[in-house]
């Protein structure tokens, strides 16, 4: 059995995932990305081969993406993150024609065709109010933790709005908010509504096309689909569990197992008819 491993090294996180030449997922491993890439990546690649019952060794090639992708000295080729999540997208979604990535710091609109290619795509600004990032700063302001997003939007009963389109802004807004007494659940709320509806607004711009699949770490919150449904008017898709959070990676290994095969077709082809 051949194994590959996709990491992707984001900015906040890096994942790691490990398939097999069927094309089955045999493990996944995530931690915080930290300041030293280097390390976080070894780890996670020595963590996602244990979770698959592997020695590294018996990953037979590594593809990276993400903001740290040049900085795994093992690997044995590097994918933008467009072109790895594109290709994640589809394995989960064939039908696949639009992909919104909401990411810890950026945010990606693009358009994909049947051949699971990029055809075009939009980029936020240079703003956190349009990522996961701008929800982690609201919450933490509030003085929650990350993980009450989810509890908070469960108990939201109406969204106030957020209009600022900077996260300088868009905290001047919370303040006013909690100065008001407006319970937190609901600017929680608003700043989700805020982030979706700039979301919706960079996939105008590469023209929607259905279907639509949403990944990203953030999308583990289900309001954040619904909420894009709500403003798109089309269905969208989202893979279950955490596999959102992993479909650059799981997009980095499916093209290990392509270069792979395309490399033992050429190792087949005698030198001669190589050349011709």
């Amino acid at each position: 059995m051949v194994y590959t491993i996709g990491l992707d090294i984001g900015s906040t996180y890096t994942k790691g995932l490990v398939m097999d030449e069927a094309r089955r997922i045999r493990g996944r491993w995530m931690q915080p990305t930290g300041s030293r890439l280097q390390e976080a990546a070894a780890t996670v690649v020595a963590e996602t081969a244990k979770q698959a019952g592997l020695a590294e060794t018996d990953l037979a090639y590594c593809i990276t993406t993400g903001y740290g992708r040049h900085q795994y000295a093992d690997r044995d080729l590097q994918v933008t993150d467009l072109t790895a999540t594109a290709r994640g997208a589809t394995l989960l979604f064939p039908e696949t024609r639009t992909v919104l990535d909401i990411g810890g710091q950026t945010m990606k609109a693009s358009r994909v065709d049947a051949n699971h290619k990029v055809q075009t795509f939009r980029l936020n600004d240079k703003c956190a109010s349009g990522t996961g990032m701008f929800l982690e700063k609201t919450v933490r302001y509030m003085g929650y933790d990350t993980q009450d997003i989810g509890g908070l939007l469960n108990a939201a009963t109406e969204a106030v709005p957020i209009s600022g389109v900077c996260t300088v802004f868009a905290e001047s807004e919370v303040i006013n908010h909690l100065s008001n007494s407006v319970p937190p659940e609901d600017i929680m709320y608003g700043a989700t509504l805020s982030l979706t509806s700039r979301s919706v607004q960079l996939l105008k711009r590469v023209k929607v096309e259905p279907e639509v699949t949403l990944v990203g770490g953030i999308l583990r919150w289900h309001t954040i689909a619904e909420a894009v449904k709500d403003l798109l008017k089309v269905e969208v898709n989202v893979a279950e569990g955490d596999m959102p959070q992993y479909t650059a990676a799981l997009g980095c290994a499916l093209l290990g197992h392509i270069r792979l095969d395309k490399l033992r077709r050429q190792d087949a082809v005698p030198a001669d008819r190589a050349v011709a």
